[in-house]
């Protein structure tokens, strides 16, 4: 299997009130194709950060990220913007999907960026809402909406899907429902890489990275992991 992802010596500093804040500290990581990657730590402990670098939406300060052999890390903002709207999907806890759009409206809108989408009816039928695509985000539950923005994220058919604790708003039984969403991804050769805080995660993970002030303590990689149904939520 190739390798998606490479980072090397990656650090990220902020300036706040004078003084410098190293939010990644000299990170180095390795991913593979088709992986559900779970990366944990407590907050503060780097997880945005790192998956913003990924996603393109920052830069760091050293070191260099390689995505299927191009280094993002010395990209302009518009390359960017194209790095983003090509190859990412990005799944939030709060969904961001646009409330004057329809289910299908917001999943076409982003698919319009990506030249290897999906169709939009499409995606949203793979994640159980075929019935509900004229009808707008008050209209659906919480886990309805958080599968509108997966479909949103899948139809754009990114090399990445990116996951910022992505069932920390939902109930249990949604919450296994996304995750499965989420494994099915990977297991069809999308890379998936989520940051979270429960260490539950790490039992249906391929590979578990876990962080803590901003450096790698461990990479763990998961010869027999869990289906979803084995762990107790």
């Amino acid at each position: 299997m190739s390798t998606a992802l490479t980072l090397h010596s990656v650090s990220k500093s902020y300036s706040t009130g004078g003084r410098s804040f190293k939010a990644l500290d000299q990170v180095d990581l390795e991913i593979e194709e088709g992986k559900l990657v779970v990366i944990l730590g407590p907050s503060g402990a780097g997880k945005s950060t790192l998956l913003n670098l990924i996603g393109g939406m920052d830069i760091p300060s050293e070191g260099t990220i390689m995505v299927n052999g191009t280094d993002i890390s010395r990209y302009s903002e518009n390359e960017l913007a194209d790095y983003r709207a090509e190859n990412i999907g990005f799944i939030f806890q709060f969904y961001n999907i646009l409330p004057t759009l329809t289910v299908l409206e917001n999943v076409n809108l982003v698919a319009d960026l990506s030249k290897n989408a999906v169709d939009g009816t499409r995606a949203l039928e793979a994640v159980g809402l075929g019935e509900h695509l004229d009808k707008f985000p008050n209209q659906l539950s919480g886990g309805e909406q958080q599968r509108v923005s997966i479909a949103r994220a899948i139809a754009k058919n990114p090399a990445l899907l990116l996951c910022d604790e992505p069932t920390g708003a939902l109930d249990s039984a949604t919450g296994v429902t996304i995750l499965k969403l989420l494994k099915e991804q990977a297991m069809k050769g999308k890379t998936v890489i989520i940051v979270t805080h429960n260490s539950l995660f790490a039992d249906i993970a391929d590979v578990v990275v876990r962080l803590k002030n901003g450096r790698i303590r461990s990479v763990t990689n998961v010869e027999n992991p869990k289906s979803i149904d084995e762990v107790e939520w």
